[in-house]
């Protein structure tokens, strides 16, 4: 890889690791004022939203394929396809995505 390459993949590990990070660190922080303060400390209903919303997000751009030909949406397809029916009967969380991009792959790749 080269290194544009390289500066693309360490910045989207950084960011990743902030968005995490920076809500954390100020939730710590406004619990620790509100315990002195009057003894209570309680999460505000946003941030326990925020989890679920990006993940929203991130599976709602995995929907679309980069190349909008035919055997870009068949792959996408069957990849939900299979991600949910191994989901069905599986009801976890790691299997089901392996599946799913296994399958997703194959149909890439071998067609």
């Amino acid at each position: 890889m080269d290194t544009s390459m390289w500066l693309a993949l360490v910045s989207i590990a950084i960011g990743t690791y902030l968005l995490r990070l920076v809500p954390y660190l100020w939730m710590k922080r406004s619990l620790a004022k509100r315990q002195t303060e009057d003894g209570v400390g309680s999460m505000p209903t946003w941030l326990t939203i925020l989890g679920p919303t990006m993940i929203a997000a991130m599976f709602g751009t995995s929907l679309v394929p980069a190349q909008s030909d035919t055997l870009s949406w068949l792959a996408t397809g069957v990849g939900i396809l299979v991600t949910f029916g191994v989901w069905t009967r599986t009801r976890s969380m790691g299997l089901p995505i392996l599946c799913g991009v296994v399958a997703f792959g194959i149909i890439t790749f071998w067609f």
